[in-house]
């Protein structure tokens, strides 16, 4: 092959779309719908008008689907109460319509790099129903104390107008906190913003903390995120995390616990989000063996998180491929439907037992379910889905979210071979990821991309440092073939 950026990337990613079960374009009467729908008559709701309040979000610098916007003030005995305004989307789309079977047909936007697959049309995923700046929008706010030792409180619940007064990025605000880089200019332009995010950051922290002490797990993604230039690959970059995804991850965290909680209290059947214990445990005490540390018999995440907090600060370069490891052995996550006064299953990796996906209903469509599940009981109304509908929907959804992982991981794969085009029989430094019976594979380390070691494979250990040689290349198929350089 000659020129692989030629290849119609685009094109690989539909039929990627399609062998794994999904749609990949809106059909006529979906679009002839949302274009139909009168926002300005939606907006006339009768519900609370928040939109004084000085709300931010924190995104990726390309991200246009605005699922939910922060807010926090000071209360009594340090406190610290926070405001979690998430896009009400079945305002706009509601159960039964067409928007909304095309978005429980593929139960999630899909995001291959190259293309965003989104789960519902952009003039409502990017527009109407996403949290923009400066515009007015309908959000289902959820509130929770956070106390002084990171425990939290749940609040009140609610539907309210509200208005983003900046979008910022995740990797400005992180540097920020962190003391590497400048303000985010919004803050010279938003008065009071920079204080606002300081007092986020101060709950978020405390959140952090007490989930660590209870054994939530602190891994690190291997995940390369594609950067283009006029629709061409030109990058693939290992995204960073910092306290601005944590700041993020956390209020979310508490925001689906708090929205478990009111569900848990009004006796409705529920969706929860679940990690089981992990069935191979013994393979996780394993690969602890192999760095000379001891795990107890049974699961126990809080011993668990203290290793690989060692492991961290001891190696953080092999990290993420550790991280890799327990992940595959913890196993995926689920939906399951939970009768009332029933005990939720948990989730072995956030050490929290009460937990849902409340807080991205432009994404995910289980988001959608558990929104409509709140308004109704906020309502006053019976549930707007039956029992049988709740364990269907469950089970479809974990199947599409599992499909999704599979279209982007191979994206991914595709991605990094178009990006190494001409460069065959070169030589990198790289890691060894995985070897087993299925292969041995190695990860570059600059660019940050992987492929199977086919020759001088022999011996090679996950977490290796070798040199390896480019020697092969399909792009359509995501192939890339390395040999081992010997010294």
């Amino acid at each position: 092959m000659s020129n692989f950026q030629s290849i119609e990337m685009h094109e690989i990613a539909r039929q990627a779309m399609s062998r794994y079960g999904f749609q990949y374009e809106f059909p006529a009467q979906v679009i002839r719908e949302v274009n139909a729908i009168k926002e300005e008559l939606l907006l006339r709701d009768n519900v609370r008008d928040l939109s004084s309040l000085l709300w931010s979000s924190i995104d990726n610098a390309d991200s246009k689907d605005l699922d939910q916007l922060e807010y926090c003030e000071r209360g009594h005995n340090q406190e610290i109460l926070v405001k979690v305004a998430v896009a009400d989307v079945d305002l706009f789309v509601p159960k039964g319509s067409k928007a909304d079977a095309y978005a429980a047909n593929n139960g999630n936007s899909v995001y291959t790099g190259i293309e965003t697959f989104t789960m519902l049309p952009e003039r409502l995923s990017t527009n109407i129903t996403s949290l923009l700046p400066g515009h007015e929008r309908v959000a289902v706010v959820v509130e929770f104390a956070v106390l002084k030792d990171g425990n939290i409180r749940q609040g009140a619940i609610y539907r309210a107008k509200v208005v983003n007064k900046a979008k910022l990025v995740y990797e400005e605000v992180g540097n920020w906190l962190e003391g590497r880089g400048t303000p985010p200019e919004a803050f010279s332009e938003v008065p009071g913003l920079e204080d606002q995010l300081r007092l986020q950051d101060q709950a978020a922290q405390r959140l952090k903390d007490f989930r660590m002490e209870m054994g939530a797990l602190e891994l690190e993604s291997l995940e390369t995120r594609a950067v283009t230039s006029e629709g061409v690959l030109v990058a693939l970059v290992l995204p960073q995390e910092s306290r601005a995804q944590y700041l993020i991850e956390n209020f979310m965290i508490a925001a689906n616990r708090t929205v478990m909680d009111r569900l848990g209290k009004a006796g409705v059947p529920v969706i929860q989000r679940v990690v089981r214990i992990p069935k191979n445990w013994p393979g996780i005490v394993e690969v602890a063996a192999e760095f000379q540390e001891r795990l107890p018999a049974e699961p126990d995440s809080k011993a668990l998180s203290r290793f690989l907090l060692k492991r961290k600060a001891a190696d953080p370069v092999h990290f993420p491929d550790l991280s890799l490891t327990v992940v595959k052995l913890m196993g995926p996550g689920e939906y399951e439907m939970l009768e009332p006064g029933k005990t939720p299953v948990g989730h072995f990796g956030l050490a929290v037992a009460d937990y849902t996906h409340a807080t991205a209903p432009n994404r995910r469509y289980v988001d959608v379910i558990i929104q409509r599940l709140v308004k109704a009981v906020l309502a006053g109304k019976n549930s707007p889905y039956t029992r049988r509908e709740l364990v269907e929907h469950a089970a479809w959804c974990t199947d599409r979210d599992k499909a999704s992982k599979k279209v982007e991981r191979f994206m991914r794969k595709v991605e990094a071979a178009v990006l190494m085009n001409g460069r065959v029989g070169e030589e990198f430094d790289a890691i060894i990821t995985g070897a087993s019976e299925k292969g041995v594979y190695a990860r570059l380390i600059d660019p940050p991309v992987e492929g199977r070691v086919t020759r001088g494979f022999e011996r090679l250990a996950v977490g290796q440092r070798v040199r390896v040689r480019l020697m092969d290349l399909d792009p359509s198929q995501g192939h890339i073939d390395l040999v081992r350089v010997r010294n």
